[in-house]
């Protein structure tokens, strides 16, 4: 059963719709990302869901309860900030139990969950200690601390990991996908950051201009994007695509080609990195020539730019394999069945069968 549904859910900044007639069902229990560029709506819409933010039209539902008009402290969401918002004069203990005190729950009944909370997120040793004492993870740990002891029927995380450098981001991230695992409250979790989404999702939500491009797995989103956008977005690198013109019937690119039945002038094609690969193929089918422009080491492989004739191309190769001087030609080959396709009037990506 759903525990959170949106239905047709709408907010408007001076008549300028932000999100607009958007619907979601989040299961119990569900670790949920919201993700999209800067602007998408998606911060707006987790402020919502809290109550931080009213909603234009449509209703937010909590186990089957209208909740649309109800305050923030109502509706029993803990919220974790991009920003820690932490007192600097109280004690990181104080921080934590502050809540509880506003809300006059008595410490001494509670203090078994705060014990467990504090041990969980291995805060110990830092209780005596203020924000300004702490490193930037040790005081997001302290917020999610805080929101945890809370005991709250969801929790809405803001990009909480944006602030971080690279090593604290992978330490955090491992900090909430353990606490998520520990105690399976159901949370939606906002970032910018695919490789963060593909990381810790449950389902993904992928949103552009306050609309759902795309709902599913990881697995899904990156294997069978629904459109042009999902496919560019989601994959670090980004997918490689190409506007690809239709000529007697046919889609031809490089040595590859394709009969199309409907009425298409041309079609974007969509390969990943990993599906083109350095050398001739064995039948000479579905290879092209490129010229190397520049490479990037990633550690165990390096990603290789080319220019082909048809655009930029990007792809892996090993460490160790043999590379031409910058400006010279390389011969490279495809895995057709690996070719996604996309219509170049409404982007939506189209099955070949179909075609």
């Amino acid at each position: 059963m759903s525990q959170l549904q949106l239905q047709q859910v709408t907010k408007r900044y001076a008549e300028q719709p932000i999100i607009e007639n958007l619907s979601l069902e989040i299961e119990n229990g569900e670790f949920l990302v919201l993700v999209g560029a800067s602007g998408c709506g998606k911060s707006t819409l987790l402020r919502m869901i809290a109550g931080l933010e009213e909603v234009s039209s449509g209703h937010i539902y909590c186990d089957q309860t209208d909740i649309t008009a109800r305050s923030p402290r109502e509706r029993n969401f803990s919220m974790i900030f991009q920003n820690y918002a932490l007192f600097p004069h109280m004690s990181v203990e104080k921080n934590i139990t502050f809540g509880m005190k506003v809300r006059g729950e008595k410490l001494k009944e509670n203090q078994l969950l705060i014990d467990k909370t504090v041990s969980m997120l291995q805060l110990d040793e830092l209780l005596k200690r203020r924000p300004k004492e702490l490193s930037g993870g040790q005081r997001q740990r302290v917020a999610m601390a805080r929101a945890i002891v809370r005991n709250p029927q969801l929790f809405l995380m803001d990009e909480p990991l944006s602030n971080l450098d690279a090593k604290l981001r992978h330490d955090v991230r491992d900090g909430i996908m353990a606490m998520h695992e520990q105690l399976k409250v159901t949370t939606i979790y906002v970032t910018h950051d695919q490789v963060e989404a593909m990381t810790m999702a449950d389902r993904i939500v992928v949103l552009d201009k306050g609309q759902i491009q795309q709902i599913g797995t990881p697995e899904q989103l990156y294997q069978s994007p629904n459109n042009l956008f999902v496919a560019r977005f989601i994959g670090s690198p980004s997918m490689n695509t190409w506007q690809v013109p239709i000529h007697n019937g046919a889609l031809h690119f490089a040595n590859w080609q394709i009969p199309v039945r409907e009425n298409h002038d041309s079609l974007w094609l969509g390969l990943r990195p990993e599906h083109i690969h350095l050398g001739e193929s064995r039948d000479g089918q579905n290879q092209f020539n490129a010229r190397f422009e520049r490479q990037e080491l990633l550690g165990h492989v390096r990603l290789l730019t080319l220019r082909a004739d048809f655009g930029t191309v990007q792809l892996f190769c090993d460490n160790e394999a043999s590379l031409p001087d910058i400006g010279q030609s390389l011969s490279c080959h495809f895995q057709a069945q690996r070719v996604h396709l996309f219509c170049a009037k409404t982007y939506q990506r189209l099955l070949i069968k179909d075609l």
